[in-house]
């Protein structure tokens, strides 16, 4: 059995629990939150800015820098959040055990043939959170080919089990 897709994972020393690199706890999503980060940092320089030209041009780049920063921890924290309801080990557990049952899977395909694509599918749904994933398909189905590693399914073959585990990630999301 593929180690990296077993559910016996030493959760605490094996790279492929998700370790937190600080404390060591299974289930960080280090790039999670560094996308959101990114994200907030963003906005809150935006945000900074707006402020800063109201205020005036004395305050405007202090103004500009700590909008950023507090921009930045904001969405830090909510793109570790949003990775963090995806727990890798946990998804291909669930799917492992219940790709067979889906309309979509072709019996006799075995669970690693679909595997990729659910990862996939979770993946970038934490990426695109505030996506439809009708928006994002036409992009997915161009990256699928550099994402699929060993697996054989196109993207018309990929695709139901992509959009499954973004609509699981999606309902977990919801308020």
């Amino acid at each position: 059995m593929d180690k990296k897709y077993d559910k016996d994972i030493d959760r605490t020393n094996d790279p492929a629990a998700n370790p937190d690199p600080i404390t060591k706890a299974p289930g960080a999503h280090p790039v999670g939150t560094g996308v959101g980060a990114a994200a907030g940092g963003v906005a809150g320089v935006g945000g900074a800015m707006a402020a800063g030209a109201i205020a005036g041009s004395a305050v405007g780049p202090i103004g500009t820098a700590v909008g950023a920063a507090v921009g930045a921890v904001a969405g830090g924290l909510i793109g570790k959040g949003v990775a963090e309801s995806v727990n890798p080990t946990e998804e291909h557990e669930y799917w492992r055990q219940n790709y067979a049952t889906r309309p979509y899977a072709q019996p006799g395909t075995a669970y690693d043939e679909y595997a990729p694509a659910y990862q996939f599918g979770w993946e970038s749904r934490t990426r695109a959170a505030d996506k439809k994933f009708d928006d994002v398909e036409p992009t997915l189905g161009q990256d699928w080919e550099n994402r699929r590693g060993d697996s054989h399914l196109n993207w018309s073959q990929a695709r139901n089990a992509v959009r499954d585990a973004w609509d699981r990630v999606d309902a977990r999301n919801r308020p």
